[in-house]
């Protein structure tokens, strides 16, 4: 049997294929980034999912592609986790912007972005995909992610930059006391995971000129800190993958339009296309 993930911060994308290419399962689990949680927290979250446990030991071949899986520390420390549980399987371990270059199903050169709870970009030549920044996560990288628009909401409504009508919905839509949002951030896990949902409101109310702002913003600092660290995509299609990225599409292509860059495709969950490929391939 065949596994594939797609995995992020947030939420983990499963899918398992028998040799003839039929589905036997498919199923979510919270995410498995190996940079922030222990190898308890992560090989329980797998070990959460009745499908994974009850074909665990029938699974062959396990192809895996996370954030946090961009060093090889990160990868041999899941790695140890996966060996204990899919213990009849090969595992192959990637960072997720490979799952977004495969997702795309096509051999044309393309930059690969992803925009979810996090952000990344690699340029696909053809044949291989080339990095140049490793990324340091959510806290001092990921513009325009999920996270990046929620921490941006807290300071501008703290730092009472956002329009009054806005601040009220956003209060009425979130407890924005100091304790509740300093526990989530300090003491709690996931704390990117708890800025992407709160950067949900940006997307809510993307129309206003306030969000609008804020959203082009953070996509321009992705165009300038991620794509045009590649030359290259001043002539070929720039690509996305993720939720933030689909449900930005208009204002994705009207910043792009804005650098001289070509949109290519948005595919918001690549888990799908990912399993086909590696089907054909095993």
């Amino acid at each position: 049997m065949l596994l594939v993930a797609d995995s992020g911060s947030t939420k983990t994308s499963w899918i398992c294929l028998d040799n003839k290419g039929n589905q036997v399962f498919k199923s979510e689990t919270k995410g498995l980034n190996p940079a922030v949680f222990p190898k308890q927290t992560l090989h329980d979250r797998v070990m959460s999912d009745k499908d994974l446990s009850e074909y665990k030991d029938k699974i062959t071949n396990v192809f895996f592609y996370g954030a946090g899986c961009g060093t090889k520390t990160a990868v041999k420390y899941l790695e140890d986790v996966f060996q204990l549980i899919f213990t009849n399987a090969n595992i192959d371990i990637k960072e997720d912007t490979l799952a977004a270059v495969k997702a795309l199903q096509s051999e044309d050169p393309a930059i690969v972005c992803i925009l979810g709870t996090g952000s990344n970009c690699s340029f696909f030549d053809g044949k291989e995909t080339h990095q140049k920044i490793i990324s340091l996560g959510y806290i001092v990288m990921d513009d325009a992610s999920g996270n990046y628009y929620g921490r941006q909401l807290l300071r501008d409504y703290y730092f009472h930059k956002m329009p009054k009508d806005l601040a009220k919905m956003f209060a009425d839509a979130y407890d924005l006391s100091p304790d509740i949002i300093k526990e989530h951030l300090y003491k709690y896990e996931n704390p990117n995971t708890y800025l992407a949902d709160i950067g949900r409101f940006i997307i809510e109310n993307k129309k206003s000129e306030y969000a609008q702002r804020v959203i082009k913003t953070g996509l321009r600092t992705f165009v300038e800190n991620q794509i045009l660290q590649f030359d290259e995509s001043k002539v070929i299609p720039v690509s996305f993958v993720g939720s933030i990225a689909h449900y930005l599409k208009e204002e994705v292509e009207e910043v792009l339009k804005e650098y001289n860059l070509i949109l290519g495709k948005i595919v918001r969950h690549p888990i799908n296309s990912v399993a086909e490929y590696h089907l054909k391939n095993l």
